[in-house]
């Protein structure tokens, strides 16, 4: 892990709230699939021990209290070796204590990444009726989450702390991206890791974070908020770049002749990239004249073309463009 110093830019706490309300709410869609989703074995005893031995119910836990009991684990960041009974799309069943345990698939040591869902439950089965050692990483009695992570068993506490105290809001720290999710990148700073949410990846839209990152790559980030208590650390791609809107309206005005090339095609249209990080829409009404089946059949991926800008909405980041304007065409091959 290196730092450097970064403009100081603290994110309101409201911010790290949604970043780590949409971590959660990934797993609690998988703590409870439907029962199509659910691949599970027969439930084991309650009476799973941690590796070290037996934890013994702190004084402020009752024996017959599980959930309290699974708050003292946490808090002296207990190692537990638990049996993995079954499994659906979001990552893996255990119980604890007569309690379901979920652990997340962001959550495993090396999983792979898959973005077909098929194909990541295949992948998770293979972990059914093994045991794993993880730590505890959520407790939450109201809405019924128990959350380990295998991840966070490679990492003592004292080494976990010492991090923690390091990290300062408004840093750089160069860390290894150690997994990716629909919703984001974890990445490790020398014992913590981070969430790079995927709205903090780019100025740029992101369909999934492996757009712009690959696990083990180091990159450097920006540490937007910490929550030293649960181990939380938001972190940011995007802010140790310019932000190219901040200057799109001085750079671009209707009627500009631009000239970009096509990052991306979808069913409405296509996406420009005019600039670093800074894409235009030409939307499918102006990118010919005629009829055609789908704007593959007007422009191709990679294919550099010039548009006419329609108008420019820096606040909003949408910057509208017209091919047929700048380029009339009289035929279109379906």
């Amino acid at each position: 892990m290196s730092l450097d110093k970064a403009p100081h830019n603290p994110v309101s706490p409201s911010l790290d709230d949604a970043y780590w309300s949409a971590l959660f709410q990934e797993e609690e869609q998988a703590v409870a699939p439907p029962i199509t989703d659910l691949i599970e074995l027969e439930r084991p005893s309650p009476d799973i021990h941690p590796v070290n031995g037996q934890i013994p119910a702190s004084a402020n836990a009752l024996p017959n209290d599980p959930w309290q009991e699974a708050t003292a684990v946490q808090t002296h960041d207990r190692s537990l070796e638990l049996l993995v009974t079954g499994c659906n799309k979001g990552g893996l069943i255990v119980y604890w204590r007569g309690l379901q345990g979920f652990i997340p698939a962001s959550q495993l040591v090396d999983f792979p990444q898959f973005h077909l869902e098929a194909t990541r439950v295949q992948a998770l089965k293979k972990w059914v009726n093994q045991r794993l050692t993880v730590k505890i990483v959520d407790v939450n009695p109201e809405k019924n989450r128990l959350v380990f992570s295998e991840r966070a068993a490679l990492v003592d506490a004292d080494t976990r702390h010492n991090v923690l105290q390091q990290l300062e809001v408004g840093q750089a720290f160069t860390g290894k991206v150690t997994n990716l999710t629909p919703f984001g990148a974890f990445v490790d700073l020398g014992g913590v890791e981070g969430l790079a949410h995927i709205s903090e990846l780019s100025w740029s839209r992101v369909t999934h974070p492996s757009d712009i990152v690959q696990p083990g790559q180091e990159i450097k980030v920006k540490v937007l908020s910490i929550d030293p208590d649960n181990g939380r650390v938001a972190l940011s791609l995007k802010q140790l770049r310019p932000n190219p809107w901040e200057t799109a309206k001085a750079n671009y005005h209707p009627g500009q002749h631009v000239t970009g090339t096509v990052s991306n095609i979808v069913h409405y249209g296509a996406f420009i990239l005019l600039e670093e990080e800074l894409e235009g829409l030409i939307h499918i009404s102006e990118l010919a004249e005629g009829t055609f089946l789908h704007p593959r059949n007007v422009v191709q991926l990679g294919e550099t073309v010039t548009a006419v800008v329609l108008s420019v909405n820096a606040r909003q980041k949408r910057l509208a463009l017209s091919l047929k304007k700048a380029q009339p065409r009289s035929t279109i091959n379906n």
